[in-house]
């Protein structure tokens, strides 16, 4: 009973995965029903079978069901609708994570469609949560790069771009090349486009305010089914992902073991905690570049055991940073 329990479950949300979405794949499927693109191959058979009119757009890359198929709305529970409430009105309107105030304006369309019953409730609820993110950087002079790159993605048509950074501004005019969008991604404050650049093979991770020119081409590219930000990022620490992945282990002391011991930084984390409650804060991390910066805003009560390019990299950096302080501060005229 089980068995069946989970397979027609995961065929209802397979179906209104293909029904919401036009670019996923059988991999893309597979990942977001928690099973196997064979899995989701037989499953994509049942449907066929229950005479579901569905058929692969190669196009967009992925399945599509027929327009003029029809399921019944969907009924949310009060969870579902404070959930999908408080993530649109507040994230989405107040613009803490940009562009997405367009999930208001659905959010308030949904809203209307509720039982009153419902609809009461979150009158009576929904004032009372509160959800507050890192300010975001300003969207100010990137809405069009945001929709060009988001169009790309959906047409699957290469963007002509410039890009520069402050290294690059240095070295003279940035030059230009031909980008190929597999994600727009939102993270540590800011919008970033992943994709291929030019003739590189790896995918790149670019800033969209530091495009300073993009252009739609009519140049076709796809997208590979084995795509996703998962695999894309591996063992990062944050975004950047080394060539390396390195075993790191940290002691923390007693005053900061708590506050660490009680986050998720990492997928990989393992916590050991000691008599002095002091804890060991274990880790695999594709890279140092990022997590070196975390390490030295704890200051010194972290201290790092392995590895011992880790150690020295961070205590280079604080000697630095502690000899500007003691540098005479320079007069200033009145």
């Amino acid at each position: 009973m089980a068995r069946t329990y989970t397979r027609v479950h995961r065929l209802l949300k397979l179906l209104s995965l293909i029904q919401s979405r036009r670019d996923l794949t059988a991999a893309k499927l597979a990942d977001l029903c928690g099973a196997t693109p064979r899995t989701i191959y037989r499953d994509l058979k049942m449907l066929e079978g229950a005479g579901i009119p569905y058929w692969f757009d190669s196009e967009t890359g992925g399945y599509r069901v027929r327009g003029d198929f029809f399921m019944p709305p969907v009924e949310l529970t009060l969870e579902e609708s404070l959930a999908a409430i408080c993530l649109a009105e507040q994230v989405g309107a107040r613009e803490q994570v940009p562009f997405l105030d367009a999930a208001a304006r659905a959010v308030a369309k949904i809203r209307s469609q509720l039982p009153a019953a419902i609809r009461d409730r979150l009158e009576e609820v929904s004032p009372h949560y509160e959800i507050r993110l890192a300010a975001a950087a300003s969207p100010e002079g990137i809405a069009d790069v945001y929709q060009l790159v988001r169009k790309a993605i959906a047409t699957r048509r290469a963007l002509q771009c410039a890009y520069e950074t402050p290294r690059r501004r240095r070295s003279g005019p940035a030059k230009r090349f031909l980008f190929m969008p597999y994600c727009l991604y939102f993270s540590q404050r800011a919008w970033y486009a992943v994709g291929r650049h030019g003739g590189r093979a790896a995918p790149r991770c670019l800033k969209l305010n530091r495009f300073v020119e993009i252009h739609p081409t009519d140049i076709p590219y796809a997208i590979p089914e084995d795509f996703s930000m998962s695999a894309y990022l591996g063992k990062a620490w944050r975004m950047i992902r080394g060539d390396r992945v390195y075993r790191i282990e940290l002691h923390f002391d007693a005053d900061f073991a708590e506050t660490i011991a009680d986050t998720h930084w990492h997928d990989t984390q393992d916590i050991e905690w000691h008599d002095d409650d002091s804890i060991t804060f274990r880790c695999e991390v594709a890279g140092l570049d990022e997590i070196v910066w975390w390490i030295l805003s704890m200051g010194p009560h972290c201290t790092v055991r392995h590895p011992k390019e880790l150690a020295r990299r961070v205590g280079e950096l604080a000697r630095e940073t502690a000899a500007i302080y003691r540098r005479p501060a320079r007069k200033t005229s009145a």
